[in-house]
């Protein structure tokens, strides 16, 4: 397939912002074929998350391709809303990319991965909510950039984490509201260890995803993020919202004995990855400013050796 920025004139924000991300993500100058699409997806799913072919390895083999068709849309419609680098340009190509979600529910998708998304759609009758909830958290991060209170931050999951759970258990089969409410939890929790560990990121991004409430409780300033002051009262208040995260990990733990084996599995993989990445902040005495916390090669290996295990008992 031979890509093409996208048919706007080369002077407007979209083309712009097309420019500035990979190659392989504009829109095709012909539709491709529905296994070229699916290549498509797989080449990207396994070559953009070096765990996604660990995640996938304990699924059954009749559902791999559709985690790559669901993780596909996931990663470039995330890029097209942080990897841009220009607000307006992102908000276009957002629209874009909804607009070919539409097209796609439609039945006459021109890109890549709506081709292989389609038949994703149909065979688990997946709605289009959670699609375009996902690209509304997207957009929110070119306006929104700080969370008065906890609750704002909650509301931001809604969008931004608790899509992909669903889309999750829609590929597995379960439809029911109960499920889902246990995913949101960690779904949510998964956001927010995220969310501690990337301080520094974030913010070099012009974000900050801790509450100002909580900052203002701590006797927090945003000039400490800015110079990286890991003070006591920053740790005082990573601590008390790592603590938090942990709650909302256990909170969503049933979730893992009410799914099948194949789908438990992974299910734990990720909580117990995302507690992970909270013992490790808690490891560094909670000073994340400038140090970015991360899981060592021999936890993630003893994390996977653990899911295998489960998957063979």
């Amino acid at each position: 397939m031979s890509p093409t920025a996208s048919h706007d004139t080369p002077t407007t924000p979209a083309s712009a912002g097309w420019s500035r991300l990979p190659a392989e993500y504009a829109f095709p100058e012909r539709t491709p074929s529905l296994a070229e699409a699916q290549e498509y997806c797989r080449k990207l799913a396994h070559t953009h998350y070096e765990n996604f072919s660990v995640a996938t390895w304990f699924l059954p083999k009749r559902l791999r391709q559709h985690f790559c068709n669901v993780y596909a849309y996931c990663r470039i419609s995330d890029d097209l809303g942080d990897e841009v680098g220009d607000p307006v340009a992102s908000l276009e190509l957002l629209s874009q990319w909804e607009s070919e979600l539409d097209a796609c529910y439609a039945g006459i998708p021109r890109h890549p991965v709506f081709v292989a998304l389609r038949e994703t759609m149909r065979e688990f009758a997946i709605p289009k909510q959670p699609f375009s909830d996902l690209l509304k958290a997207f957009r929110q991060d070119q306006t929104i950039t700080r969370f008065p209170t906890f609750q704002d931050v909650l509301d931001y999951c809604r969008y931004s984490a608790n899509p992909v759970g669903h889309l999750v258990l829609y590929l597995c089969g379960y439809r029911d509201t109960e499920r889902q409410a246990l995913s949101d939890f960690t779904c949510t929790a998964l956001q927010l260890a995220n969310f501690w560990q990337d301080v520094t990121p974030d913010y070099a991004k012009g974000r900050i995803y801790l509450p100002l409430e909580d900052l203002q409780k701590f006797g927090v300033s945003e000039s400490d993020i800015a110079t990286e002051r890991n003070t006591s009262a920053f740790c005082a208040m990573m601590q008390f919202e790592v603590t938090r995260a942990r709650d909302w990990f256990e909170r969503g733990l049933p979730l893992i004995k009410q799914v099948d084996r194949e789908l438990a599995v992974d299910l734990e993989l990720f909580s117990r990855g995302g507690q992970e990445i909270l013992n490790a902040i808690e490891k560094q005495q909670f000073a994340v400013l400038g140090r970015r916390p991360a899981i060592s090669k021999p936890r993630k290996l003893a994390l996977v050796l653990r899911a295998a295990v489960g998957k063979w008992l």
